[in-house]
Parts: C-alpha cells; sequence; structure tokens
C-alpha cells in the first residue's frame, strides 16, 4: 500500500513516515497542499494523512479538490490530522470528504491501527488480521502463518504478502506493484519487483507445498488460495 503524507512541519511529517515504513507501507511526503496535488496528479495513493493546517492551501481545500476532481482517484482515502479539537472543526472536515479524523498529538501506534482499518479493502473486516484459505496475515501483529506455522518476511515481503492478499485472485502488473508497494525512491528500471515476488512465493510456497503466487504470462501476478 502507498502512502501520501502531508503536513508543513517537517519534523513531524518525516517522524510519521518512518512510522509508516516500519510497519511496510510504501510513503511519500509532501510539504505543502500543492505540493500534495502535484504528487497526486501522477501517483496513486492509496490513502493520505492530510494535515488540516497548511502553508498554503488547507487540507479542507486539498479535500475538497481531491473529492471534486478528475486528475486525482476520488476513492483515496484521507485521514485527516489536526491541533484542532472542536465538534465543527472535525464535522466540516469529515463533509468535505475526509475518512476519518486524528487530534494532535496522537500516539503512532493510533495512526497505524486508523491507517489499517481504512486500509482495509473488505469493509466488512472487523479486525487487523486476513485470511486466505489457510494463508493468515495478522497486520496488528505483523505475523504470517500458513496453517498455523509462521513464516519470516522481510518488511517488503510482508507488504508485497499484504497487497495480494487484500485482492485475492486479481493480477496485479509488475508496474502496478512498484506504484503501489514500493516509494517514489524506488529504481523503475531494476528487477526489484519480480525479485521479492520471488522470495515471497519461495518462502509461502515452501510451507504451503502448492502454488500461492502465480506468474501470469504477460500480464503479473496473482495470490491463488492455497489450502492446507
Amino acid at each position: 500500500m502507498r502512502i501520501l503524507v502531508v503536513d508543513d512541519e517537517v519534523d513531524l511529517a518525516e517522524g510519521i513516515a518512518a512510522a509508516l515504513r516500519k510497519d511496510g507501507y510504501a510513503v511519500d511526503v509532501a510539504h505543502s497542499g500543492q505540493e500534495a496535488l502535484d504528487e497526486l496528479a501522477h501517483t496513486e495513493y492509496d490513502l493520505i494523512t492530510l494535515d488540516l493546517t497548511l502553508g498554503d492551501l488547507d487540507g479542507r481545500e486539498v479535500c475538497r479538490r481531491i473529492r471534486g476532481g478528475s486528475a486525482v482517484d476520488p476513492s483515496v482515502r484521507i485521514l485527516m490530522l489536526t491541533a484542532r479539537d472542536g465538534i465543527d472543526d472535525r464535522v466540516a472536515g469529515l463533509d468535505d470528504g475526509a475518512d476519518d479524523y486524528l487530534v494532535k498529538p496522537f500516539a503512532l501506534r493510533e495512526l497505524a491501527a486508523r491507517v489499517r482499518t481504512l486500509l482495509r479493502r473488505d469493509g466488512s473486516a472487523t479486525d487487523s488480521v486476513m485470511r486466505v484459505g489457510a494463508l493468515v496475515l495478522d497486520d496488528a501483529r505483523r505475523e504470517v502463518v500458513y496453517d498455523e506455522t509462521p513464516i519470516r518476511l522481510t518488511a517488503k515481503e510482508f507488504a508485497l504478502c499484504r497487497y495480494f492478499m487484500a485482492a485475492p485472485g486479481t493480477v496485479f502488473s509488475q508496474e502496478h506493484l512498484l506504484e503501489h508497494v514500493w516509494d517514489q525512491a524506488a529504481d523503475p528500471f531494476t528487477n526489484t519487483v519480480r525479485v521479492t515476488v520471488g522470495t515471497l512465493r519461495r518462502k509461502l510456497e515452501a510451507e504451503a507445498g502448492t502454488t500461492v503466487i502465480e506468474t501470469v504470462i504477460g500480464a503479473g501476478y496473482r495470490l491463488v488460495e492455497p489450502v492446507a
């Protein structure tokens, strides 16, 4: 999952980004409303943490432009961050299109939990556990198990596994995975996606004893349901 952190407080923005990267997300940072809109115009994000008070465009204006614009995916999830704790401010932000609202100061653990909640594609999910057949990923505990056997993954392998498990059966191209699981520092001319998919596949299939990630020739990769 790829996240854009928007905050004009540089230290805070970098702190949030570092915490989210530690959780395996691909994270980019913008320090103004216009910079955020510029990033959104050419990069597809799954979620934005958006500060309400910015030096140029405020968070509410950025939010309105995202929800009403044609150049940005209007379905991107928006977590509004602000020091304003009045009910009118929270209602206004939600009315402008924010999906959730977090008041500063906040604990990074709570921010991470809000992000996990917003990024769940299955609206029926009620916790941080994802299941595809015998394969289980616990996002809060940072654990992946197959038929109750733990599988040790790197942070990037975990992020890739989480992305596949959010949409089992969906074919993702290398370009799509690079866009959503890696950040802007990734070199698009390397084989990093192919290599990481390969190491993840070997680790999962060593436990499953069957195909878990399929290569679809000319299209990309998909997660298939392993059976214990």
